[in-house]
């Protein structure tokens, strides 16, 4: 791997971030005409939590601290200079809390259950697949993909719902909703780490079993394919063991698709899953993003979907530099 390869992907890296931030900003002013100055401060009036009187001269004042008044290209030019500080300023809806603030909150929360969640059905959906392309492996396990597969085709939220039914309404296993019970106070303790495991256990799940049959089908083809392949015929031919030609020749060589589709879902990690995070309440990034969609809170999304942009281009050029090291048979050169 030389400079050029790695200066070459770093600066279409860049290229990428300034292009989806672009539309970052621009799309959501864009696609509503909604004032979300005067919409908080409308139902905090509403609500009785605000004076009517003087709400013009209110909402012209918070335009101002927040730069909505200036020109569109005024607004666009200050916005690219903070996003390369990461500065998205305070939260509309949320003042006087930063965005930034509220995306660090949140994040932990949601790396923790789509990492741990993405990890094992990857993990387990993969060697599902290859063991039923396998010619030697038992038949229960060929038996085992026709329920997974079925449930590939149910989205994440719909499974969660139903999860959710009987799991924690009619049999009250798990709790209904949270991270952590509203009662408990977080630490660095192991009733405060079960609590959180608890509640995590069916989002988790919904994620999971939809996500086996996933991966379980593509592995499926791409060992189908390989099984076929003349070093495959030859290790067979030359009485190598089962074992090994499963792993060493088989699953080596199918797993490569696999790890860049890995890499790209690790990249979506970072948004979390939106519906599944609303249904089960959960504290993270989908849920926060939710809410700012909801609320019109610009900065707010701006804030998430950059980061998620960001997350996504890391993992796309991880993988670019990866890669050559998971196959050797790739080699970067000068053209690359």
């Amino acid at each position: 791997m030389n400079l050029r390869f790695v200066v070459k992907r770093f600066l279409l890296f860049l290229a990428v971030i300034w292009a989806a931030a672009s539309l970052n900003f621009f799309i959501p002013r864009v696609a509503s005409d909604r004032d979300p100055i005067r919409e908080k401060l409308g139902q905090l009036a509403a609500t009785g939590g605000l004076n009517a009187e003087g709400l013009t001269e209110m909402v012209e004042a918070y335009q101002e601290k927040f730069g909505l008044d200036r020109p569109l290209i005024e607004q666009y030019l200050t916005y690219m200079s903070d996003v390369a500080q990461f500065d998205f300023g305070f939260s509309l809806s949320l003042y006087p809390t930063r965005v930034m603030d509220l995306i660090g909150q949140a994040l932990p929360w949601t790396l923790g259950l789509i990492t741990v969640a993405t990890l094992m059905s990857f993990a387990a959906g993969t060697l599902l697949g290859a063991l039923v392309a396998w010619p030697g492996s038992p038949r229960w396990v060929q038996v085992m993909i026709i329920p997974f597969m079925t449930l590939s085709a149910f989205p994440y939220y719909l499974l969660g719902l139903i999860l959710l039914y009987f799991f924690a309404v009619q049999f009250k296993i798990f709790p209904l909703f949270g991270a952590y019970p509203p009662t408990m106070q977080p630490g660095w303790n192991s009733e405060f780490y079960f609590a959180v495991i608890h509640h995590a256990t069916l989002p988790a799940l919904s994620m999971v079993l939809s996500g086996v049959g996933f991966w379980g089908l593509s592995m499926w083809g791409m060992m189908v394919t390989t099984m076929g392949e003349d070093y495959v015929v030859l290790a067979e031919a030359n009485g190598l063991r089962p074992r090994d030609i499963f792993f060493r020749y088989g699953m080596r060589n199918a797993i490569l698709p696999q790890a860049t589709a890995l890499a790209l879902s690790l990249g979506f990690i970072v948004s979390g899953s939106v519906l599944v995070e609303v249904v089960f309440n959960y504290p993270g990034i989908g849920q926060l993003l939710f809410q700012a969609i909801q609320g019109s809170d610009f900065f707010l999304i701006y804030g998430i979907v950059f980061v998620i942009i960001v997350s996504i281009g890391l993992a796309t050029m991880a993988i670019d530099f990866i890669y050559p090291f998971l196959d050797p048979r790739i080699r970067v050169g000068d053209n690359n």
